[in-house]
C-alpha cells in the first residue's frame, strides 16, 4: 500500500513508495514487521509473513498451504475438521481412526450423526431396531436374546413363556415345576400361599405344598408318636393295614425292641414282639 507514514517505526527507514504494515497505528516496513510480529507456522515452522494468509485455531497458526489433515494431507481450508491430541484431521480420517463402529452394520458412526448406546456398544439410529418388526427401538423398553434386540411385544409374541398360575408373560427368571413355567412370586403353597421358590415343598396331586401345610393337612400320622410322616428327604416308614409308623417308632409297646424286619403280633392298635405277645 502507499505509505502515508514517512518512516518505519522500528528501523526508521523511509517508507515512501514501499509496502508496509500497520500495528497499533504504527507503520513497519515488511521485513521489520515479519521479523517482529509474524507467527511461526505450526506445520513448517517458518514465519507467516504479512503478505501470506494466517489461519489460526486455538492459539496456533498455519500458512494456508500448511493447513492440512495430518493423515491424508488434504487441505482443511474452509472445510470441517476435528482435533485429536492437538493433531488436525479431516472428518473422514477422524471417523476412521476414532469414531465408534455400529454394532449392527460395523460401519463408522460419523461425527455429528445420532447414535444409540446400549450395553457398552453403539448403533446407528437406523440400525437400532427390533429384530422382528424392524421398528426403531429408540429409548423404548427392549429385551435381548442371542445378541438380538426385540421390542417387548415382539419378544412376548415370539419367545416368552406364560405363567401357569396368572397366565401373564414371564419376562425374566421364573420357576419351572412339572415342566410348567411360573413367576417366582406366583409359585406358592397351594394351601397357605407362602412363596416356595426358596423353600422345601412336597407335591400333592401335582400341586406344590409347603412342608408345614403338608404335615398339618395331608401327611399320615405315626401310630406310635402321632407325629406326621412326611417322607421328606427319603425317610422310610412302615405300613400295616390302616396304620403307619416311623421306622424308629415301629417298636414293641412293652419291651420297646425294634420290630423292623421281625415277626410281630397285634393287639387292637398296639404291636408286640412275638415274645411279649405270647406271654
Amino acid at each position: 500500500m502507499a505509505s502515508s507514514h514517512t518512516d518505519c517505526h522500528f528501523c526508521l527507514q523511509p517508507l515512501r513508495g514501499r509496502k508496509y504494515a500497520l500495528r497499533e497505528e504504527n507503520a513497519y516496513c515488511v521485513p521489520c514487521y515479519d521479523s517482529l510480529y509474524a507467527n511461526p507456522c505450526e506445520e513448517c515452522k517458518q514465519p507467516i509473513e504479512c503478505n501470506s494468509k494466517d489461519l489460526a485455531y486455538k492459539g496456533r497458526h498455519w500458512h494456508e498451504g500448511c493447513f492440512r489433515c495430518a493423515k491424508c494431507s488434504r487441505s482443511l481450508v474452509e472445510k470441517p475438521f476435528a482435533a485429536k491430541d492437538e493433531v488436525l484431521l479431516c472428518t473422514e480420517c477422524y471417523s476412521d481412526e476414532y469414531s465408534s463402529k455400529c454394532f449392527h452394520c460395523q460401519k463408522t458412526i460419523m461425527p455429528g450423526s445420532r447414535k444409540m448406546e446400549f450395553k457398552g456398544s453403539s448403533w446407528h439410529e437406523s440400525c437400532f431396531v427390533c429384530q422382528y418388526c424392524r421398528q426403531p427401538l429408540g429409548t423404548k423398553p427392549l429385551i435381548t436374546k442371542d445378541n438380538e434386540n426385540y421390542c417387548v411385544p415382539c419378544f412376548e409374541k415370539q419367545f416368552a413363556h406364560h405363567c401357569y398360575a396368572c397366565k401373564k408373560v414371564i419376562t425374566s427368571g421364573g420357576v419351572t415345576y412339572h415342566e410348567l413355567p411360573w413367576h417366582t412370586e406366583c409359585f406358592v403353597c397351594a394351601v397357605c400361599k407362602t412363596q416356595l421358590s426358596r423353600q422345601r415343598f412336597i407335591s400333592k396331586d401335582e400341586h406344590p405344598i409347603c412342608v408345614d401345610c403338608f404335615s398339618k393337612f395331608h401327611a399320615k400320622k405315626c401310630a406310635a408318636c402321632k407325629k406326621p410322616i412326611t417322607a421328606l428327604g427319603g425317610a422310610k416308614y412302615i405300613s400295616f393295614e390302616e396304620h403307619q409308623w416311623h421306622r424308629e417308632c415301629f417298636n414293641c409297646v412293652k419291651c420297646s425292641v425294634s420290630l423292623v424286619g421281625q415277626e410281630f403280633l397285634t393287639r387292637q392298635d398296639d404291636i408286640l414282639c412275638h415274645k411279649c405277645g405270647s406271654a
